[in-house]
């Protein structure tokens, strides 16, 4: 974090990008209790290459959500992404302009509060217009190993939000499923089901790949998932933007749910 780096006090939240390596370890520690039920450390290599998010209260200061941010340059980069050990993104190589992984996306269990979510995703927007970033990617997890429950929901987002062809993921973890797998479910019922980033990415005009990865380390399965920063609908791209500038129509009640 520098001085430039902005901090967001909304209401009863703050976010802010790591400052300080204690701050790098409270979302560690986030990232342990969500991905490893509070087990094994959840440090990896990527962690020192990137920028990491943390939303807090702002009275007691306890984490809430975090998230870590990767760029790339361009689209040459994206072999040097976490989402590339896990798919094969040799099309999207050919993306110009800069990229932004979103890694470790999570929130602090029987955490609920929409306004968390929106900080976040608003902290995230800076550094999308800082970066200049036209892509943003990466895993979204479900919990579990099983992916037989999620079917209708996972039926119904390979046939809905399928990847363009030209920007499609090919396999290359060693336990995969096709999302055709499964008869698609109701919409509804579908949305309902999935984790609140990967909605989020919907609601922006993301889009998902063909596949699922059953990931037994992390004890979930997951969708490599982007969105074009271009085609995020106007409304919601200045929304996130008022309320990272503080400004009259920065309100987190001005926001869609998921956003």
């Amino acid at each position: 974090m520098t001085a430039e780096d902005p901090v967001l006090d909304r209401g009863r939240y703050r976010a802010m990008v790591a400052a300080t390596p204690a701050d790098v370890e409270r979302a560690l520690g986030l990232r342990r209790a969500v991905f490893r039920g509070g087990g094994a450390s959840d440090r990896d290599v990527f962690d020192l290459r990137c920028r990491h998010l943390i939303v807090e209260r702002r009275d007691t200061g306890e984490t809430l959500a975090c998230c870590r941010l990767l760029p790339c340059a361009d689209g040459s980069e994206i072999g040097q992404s976490y989402s590339a050990s896990r798919y094969r993104l040799d099309r999207l190589a050919e993306f110009e302009g800069p990229l932004l992984e979103i890694g470790r996306f999570c929130l602090a269990p029987d955490t609920h509060d929409p306004d968390i979510l929106r900080l976040l995703w608003a902290l995230i927007a800076t550094e999308v217009d800082r970066l200049g970033a036209g892509l943003l990617f990466g895993c979204v997890s479900f919990p579990g190993t099983d992916p037989a429950a999620l079917g209708a929901a996972l039926g119904w987002l390979g046939r809905s939000h399928a990847a363009p062809g030209r920007w499609q993921p090919e396999r290359l973890a060693p336990d995969t499923l096709p999302l055709a797998t499964w008869p698609a479910g109701a919409p509804r019922a579908a949305l309902a089901m999935l984790p609140p980033l990967l909605r989020t990415y919907l609601g922006m005009g993301g889009w998902v790949g063909d596949h699922l990865v059953i990931d037994r380390d992390l004890g979930t399965c997951h969708v490599f998932c982007a969105v074009e920063v271009a085609r995020i609908p106007s409304a919601r791209a200045r929304a996130l933007r008022a309320l990272a500038e503080g400004g009259a129509a920065g309100t987190l009640a001005g926001l869609p749910r998921d956003l």
